[in-house]
């Protein structure tokens, strides 16, 4: 308890391990389980029902937990999940689910999320993204491992995002973004793939060779969506290791909801 500041309120119904510290005016509330490690700046707030994992680090102003910005909600028993060894900076805002959903908001492990982020009610995101300042995520969004969304950008409602995209700059992304890609602007734009992310994270020379083809065949050939994943399809066996790649776009062709950006 020696970690605790002498200002701040935990309540008496939150569950913290005895190595998570507490900052300065920090407000904590019942229904919090924060596991060890995880260090809490001045002046946050968080709500449950919320679970916080290991070696997160929170900084000031940042308030978790809340209950959802839907005006349909009703105080139903919803919530936050918070993975592992995150970094959430200043005045990020992460909201609980809703029941029209599946009731939680969940942030996985090792992500990067920098100041003045929202993650709005019933939000997905994978592990190892890179959230920059002011992304705006709204309701029921679904982010991959991997991915990167710029500054300034916002994401519509429902839109999924697949893993190892990247978002740029102050893009308004209301379409699904299948896996791989880079888009931006308003209206958004698919520029190529993300080709230096895949470098950065150990893909084989010949798995980046059949990323692009995929690209191609999806974008620069003028198929029909139809045509261009049967072709994918036919790339299967191809690339050692690539055929993980091709099941993660197809999967995601065959699972969009609101249309492919295009």
């Amino acid at each position: 308890m020696t970690l605790i500041h002498a200002s701040a309120i935990v309540d008496p119904a939150a569950e913290l391990d005895s190595s998570v510290s507490v900052g300065a005016y920090s407000v904590i509330g019942p229904g919090v389980k924060i596991g060890s490690g995880t260090t809490i700046g001045a002046h946050v707030v968080i709500e449950g029902p919320t679970t916080i994992g290991r070696d997160n680090r929170i900084f000031q102003f940042a308030s978790l937990g809340a209950a959802p910005q839907d005006m349909k909600y009703r105080g139903e028993p919803t919530e936050l999940r918070i993975g592992d060894r995150n970094t959430i900076r200043e005045f990020c805002t992460f909201n609980r689910g809703t029941s029209q959903d599946a009731g939680v908001t969940r942030v996985g492990d090792d992500n990067w999320i920098m100041a003045y982020v929202h993650i709005a009610h019933d939000v997905q995101v994978g592990c190892r993204t890179i959230l920059a300042n002011n992304a705006t995520l709204a309701g029921h969004v679904h982010i991959g491992d991997w991915v990167i969304v710029g500054g300034l950008t916002g994401v519509h409602q429902f839109t999924r995002v697949g893993a190892h995209a990247l978002l740029g700059f102050q893009s308004h992304v209301s379409q699904d973004v299948p896996p791989f890609m880079l888009v931006s602007g308003n209206p958004l734009t698919v520029h190529g793939f993300n080709i230096e992310g895949l470098r950065r994270r150990g893909f084989s020379r010949e798995r980046i060779g059949q990323v692009k083809q995929m690209h191609r065949l999806l974008y620069r050939d003028g198929l029909k969506l139809d045509d261009a994943r049967a072709r994918i399809e036919a790339l299967l066996g191809a690339v050692p290791d690539g055929d993980v790649d091709i099941r993660a776009l197809l999967d995601f062709l065959a699972s969009a909801t609101r249309g492919i950006v295009r």
